[in-house]
């Protein structure tokens, strides 16, 4: 949390903390003053059962100063909100090794089947274009709020074939996206980058420009043989969570299709948050004055004030 007003917050907390003392003493003159007249025992047995009531109504009352204190000095939250324009590329890898059958029915059916669904769970307005890369990067569909069409477009995304260019995929991403604005990566692959540009520079590079790459490992360490080949095909995680990392992303890993449906169904809804400041001015303004309301009605019941 931040405050506009960083004086009057420490004038605030002056304020508050001196209630306390007074409040504090208040309470032990009332306390004494019951004490002489009243039978001392009679006097503590009556009140143990209730001896914390005064300490709750105290704490509130100094709650409910400290939001209103607040409330004046201008306090910011950082919370997640939703973003209706944002801009996000999924690239899905269509290398050679995505063909593995370890999982079902094949690692490329099932990231195309996992993309659906994070379009699906994107709010409307998100902007969605799909980047498929094998020895090479190529558009797809280009950036479009239309779902259905991209969605309808997965059904272009090429069959299995080639190397592997994670970050040819990466750079055209950076290329298509805006300037400005919320703008994802969204990268699905098994991770074993063996061709064009470094990967984990374009990560930097996206992450020196506020694009957060989420990467989702799909496959297991031991899927075979690539069918047609004697070349094996395994999952490089630690190079998946570099790039996530180098980007302020998130890496999740997906070894079997429903994991890969959950995990890209997460990151639509995810994807389609911001951080950003909110003023709070009024939030805490209700919530000392309520605060304030029900300490004076509590007070007033048991015969006890500030």
């Amino acid at each position: 949390m931040t405050v506009d007003h960083p004086a009057r917050l420490a004038a605030g907390i002056a304020a508050v903390v001196l209630f306390a003392l007074l409040y504090s003493a208040l309470q032990r003159r009332q306390t004494a003053r019951a004490l002489a007249y009243s039978s001392v025992p009679f006097f503590v047995e009556a009140v143990k059962p209730r001896r914390w009531i005064p300490g709750a109504l105290q704490a509130l009352w100094i709650a409910a100063l400290g939001g209103v204190v607040l409330a004046f000095c201008g306090p910011h939250l950082t919370l997640p909100v939703p973003v209706r324009d944002g801009n996000v590329f999924i690239c899905i890898d269509t290398s050679g090794s995505m063909s593995s059958a370890d999982v079902f029915p094949t690692r490329a059916q099932a990231a195309k089947a996992a993309a659906r669904a994070f379009i699906a769970e994107s709010p409307s307005g998100t902007r969605i274009g799909i980047i498929s890369f094998a020895g090479a990067a190529g558009v797809v569909t280009p950036l479009s709020p239309d779902h259905q069409a991209v969605i309808a477009s997965l059904d272009e995304v090429p069959s299995p074939n080639g190397a592997t260019a994670i970050g040819d995929a990466l750079k055209l991403a950076a290329g298509q996206l805006p300037q400005t604005g919320h703008r994802v990566v969204i990268l699905i692959t098994d991770g074993v980058n063996n061709s064009g540009t470094d990967p984990l520079e374009m990560a930097q590079w996206l992450g020196a420009h506020h694009i957060p790459v989420y990467t989702v490992g799909i496959g297991t360490p031991n899927g075979g043989y690539i069918p047609g080949t004697t070349e094996e095909a395994t999952i490089d995680e630690e190079a998946l969570r570099s790039y996530a990392a180098a980007s302020d992303g998130a890496y999740a890993r997906a070894e079997n299709a429903t994991q890969l449906h959950d995990a890209l169904a997460h990151l639509g809804r995810v994807t389609s948050l911001q951080r950003k400041p909110i003023d709070a001015s009024l939030g805490f303004a209700i919530g000392g004055a309520f605060a304030m309301l029900i300490a004076f009605l509590a007070g007033f019941g048991i015969g006890r004030y500030p």
